[in-house]
């Protein structure tokens, strides 16, 4: 049931329980008599109980992990969690690369023009800026 059922069920039961001291008698007698029906048809509980001291999987493959291998058990739910450790390792390490490599252009680039002889009006014309850009490709 969803809380809201569950409120429901409770405000039905509250106002059922305010008015039975003033239920005729013949209500409350088919009352107990459909209650004791209704308790009749109720499923039997099941004597039988067991108690787990382990944790276990079901089906075959939780029992042959479980009994034969359970260092393999152990290694199988970290698999995960060391795959996406290995990832972020690598996306790091990709990303470390190319935010070097961009900075090594742009190095590059600005040594050859501060160690050459061109002119003010060189750096402002489209035709040297199109060379800049093809030239870092």
């Amino acid at each position: 049931m969803n809380p809201k059922e569950l409120n429901f069920a409770y405000k039905v039961r509250h106002a059922l329980n305010e008015n039975v001291d003033n239920l005729p008698p013949s209500i409350a007698e088919r009352l107990a008599s459909t209650r004791q029906i209704a308790l009749s048809r109720k499923k039997k509980e099941s004597g039988l109980r067991i108690l787990l001291t382990q944790r276990t999987l079901a089906g075959e493959a939780g029992r042959l992990l479980d009994t034969r291998l359970p260092w393999l058990a152990r290694i199988w739910f970290a698999l995960p969690l060391l795959v996406l450790l290995l990832g972020a390792l690598g996306l790091a390490s990709i990303y470390r690369h190319e935010q070097q490599r961009f900075i090594s252009e742009i190095a590059e680039i600005d040594a050859a023009v501060l160690t050459d002889e061109l002119p003010l009006s060189a750096y402002v014309d489209h035709g040297f800026n199109a060379y800049l850009a093809k030239r870092g490709e």
